[in-house]
């Protein structure tokens, strides 16, 4: 079996971010970045996947510029098979953007299954996995909290508000993992050192029209401190009175 996962770049979410003088992205001086979170989730399900079937291929790929590489070779060191690092300048805002140039490398690596997490926790538009698929004419099952392969079929399990559900389908498909199917494994010594021997394409791409920009970005306001109204039950009617007039929740 044949798996592609799409990965992304991303920030540490606990780093203090700093705005960059163009007021349009983060300035990345000191911030730490890692495979996105849910994009983890998604490489490990690929590998249990194919531990559990004793043979098969895990291939991740990931846009952007020279310093993906790094997070390429992380999954590598995890334990996938080949690296592809689809070059370009700087990954799109257009969630569709983005679609269309994994779309094109997908559909030449004739896979069985493409993953993707189901977000990317810097944008969170959760768009670019079922635009991919859309644009391949495959099924696509989104936020995937469980996911088993068999007999040239899939079945994944989906998390509701206050319930689940179970939907199967045929292959090749895309799904987008969830959180909760699994704990992304820790890279060994063995295989950090192994992973600089696997092998990563460089593809130099253009991401094409873009027709979502970014044209502000903002920190929130810093929180103010608290503020200590009384003790008891005698607190309760001025607290009541604060939340109507100054927080106006009630």
């Amino acid at each position: 079996m044949k798996i592609a996962v799409c990965i992304k770049r991303a920030a540490d979410m606990e780093t203090r971010f700093k705005i960059a003088p163009s007021g349009t992205s983060v300035d990345e001086t000191g911030v730490k970045f890692d495979i996105a979170d849910f994009d983890g989730f998604a490489v490990e399900a690929a590998l249990q996947i194919k531990e559990k079937e004793g043979a098969g291929e895990v291939t991740v790929i990931s846009l952007g510029a020279d310093a993906v590489q790094e997070t390429l070779r992380k999954a590598l060191s995890m334990g996938a098979d080949k690296a592809v690092h689809l070059k370009a300048d700087a990954v799109p805002a257009d969630a569709l953007a983005i679609a269309r140039v994994l779309a094109a490398e997908l559909e030449t690596g004739g896979y069985d299954l493409m993953l993707f997490g189901r977000m990317a926790i810097d944008a969170a538009n959760q768009s670019v996995g079922p635009m991919a698929a859309e644009l391949l004419g495959v099924p696509c099952v989104t936020a995937a909290s469980q996911l088993t392969i068999a007999n040239g079929k899939g079945t994944a399990r989906r998390e509701l508000e206050g319930a689940s559900e179970v939907l199967e389908f045929p292959l090749p498909a895309v799904v987008t993992i969830d959180e909760g199917i699994a704990r992304p494994r820790l890279p060994s010594l063995k295989g950090i050192m192994a992973a600089k021997k696997k092998p990563l394409e460089v593809k130099p791409v253009q991401a094409g029209e873009s027709r979502v920009t970014v044209i502000k970005m903002e920190l929130p306001p810093e929180r103010t401190g608290g503020r200590i109204i009384g003790e008891g039950p005698d607190a309760v009617p001025e607290l009541v009175r604060l939340l109507q007039t100054e927080a106006k929740v009630l």
